[in-house]
């Protein structure tokens, strides 16, 4: 009775976001208009404009960061190494902030762009998966509201036919503008594969490179150029395998991935919970066969153990016949603290 009695006074949660949300919607369509009447090379050059408008807002506290990236790797104290080192974090916290908020104040202005593109996208073909079809499709206000949540960082709950695949190329388009990447993340390589051709119809319309890592052998020059695309599209699995071989290159050139700025992950409660319950296992190569060291370190330890076990005994042997008188029960005591050092000792031969 009370949470209807709620729910009638202030809405539903929904409402309430929606209602928040909508001054930002109602935006997107006051930025849409003056686009209709731009050219087609005006309005692609619309990506070209958005940067340069970040990179301004930025450029700064960038270049600040780059000064003192560059202070760090060339300083021998480590005491000033150390002041750099947090002088570089609070650096980079205040440019993800400004990037951050250049992206908001950027938002109804992008997807105005992404929304007037798929217009005059409309009857032209694309081909996805080696059939052709017809492009038919522009965001609804509702699809708005989703690419604003995603954009936020939080869950769009979306039902099948909504569109939910073409609500992501909203966010990935405004946050790919950062040139740091934008990442998506499907259940399977059909659904990467398909989504990186057909949306992709929209992203190059607008200037914007995309990457399939489904397309690309891993540890692969093709992988890396992938993942150095504006947007890229694969399955956590990819993604995942691809961290855990970065973190076992022998150089840093060998890694294939870059920052993980951006990322909106495609059924999010099965990768997260259901896919996350299969952990991801890695192993590297063990080395030449007829390498013999491990069997030469394998007699040494084993030596090291035995003489080490033989003074421990003999320490504890000692050690049980002084308890048994109570006058020497402390040089018992002192017998039974030595084994450790004892081990240390030995440690040596």
């Amino acid at each position: 009775m009370i949470k209807t009695l709620m729910t009638s006074v202030f809405g539903t949660r929904f409402d309430r976001e929606r209602k928040r949300i909508q001054p930002i919607v109602d935006q997107v369509h006051r930025h849409e208009e003056p686009l209709k009447d731009l050219s087609e090379a005006d309005l692609k050059a619309q990506t070209a404009r958005f940067r340069e408008r970040l990179a301004e807002r930025t450029s700064a506290v960038k270049a600040e960061l780059e000064q003192v990236r560059e202070a760090k790797h060339g300083c021998a104290d480590p005491v000033e190494r150390d002041a750099l080192e947090g002088r570089f974090h609070e650096l980079e916290r205040r440019y993800k902030k400004e990037l951050a908020a250049g992206l908001d104040e950027l938002l109804p202005e992008a997807f105005a762009t992404v929304r007037e593109a798929c217009r005059r996208l409309l009857g032209t073909t694309v081909e996805v998966t080696g059939h052709e079809l017809v492009w038919d499709m522009v965001p609804y206000d509702v699809q708005l509201i989703g690419g604003v949540v995603l954009h936020q960082g939080k869950i769009a709950e979306m039902a099948t036919g909504e569109g939910k695949t073409l609500v992501a190329t909203l966010p990935l388009y405004l946050n790919a503008l950062t040139g740091r990447g934008a990442h998506l993340v499907t259940v399977n390589n059909y659904l990467a594969r398909r989504d990186s051709q057909w949306m992709g119809h929209v992203f190059r319309y607008l200037g914007l490179t995309v990457g399939c890592l489904d397309d690309t052998e891993p540890s692969s020059p093709e992988r890396r150029a992938a993942y150095l695309a504006d947007i890229t599209y694969g399955t956590n699995n990819e993604y995942g395998f691809d961290y855990l071989r970065d973190n076992m290159v022998f150089s840093l050139d060998q890694r294939v991935q870059r920052e993980h700025a951006y990322a909106i992950i495609d059924e999010v409660d099965s990768i997260l919970i259901d896919e996350a319950r299969t952990p991801l296992i890695i192993s590297g190569p063990v080395g030449n066969e007829t390498d013999d060291k491990y069997a030469q370190f394998d007699r040494q330890v084993a030596e090291l153990v035995r003489k080490q076990t033989g003074v421990v005994n003999t320490l504890v042997a000692e050690a049980e016949k002084l308890l048994e008188d109570p006058k020497t029960r402390n040089d018992a005591g002192l017998k039974l603290s030595r084994p450790g050092s004892a081990c240390r000792r030995t440690s040596g031969c």
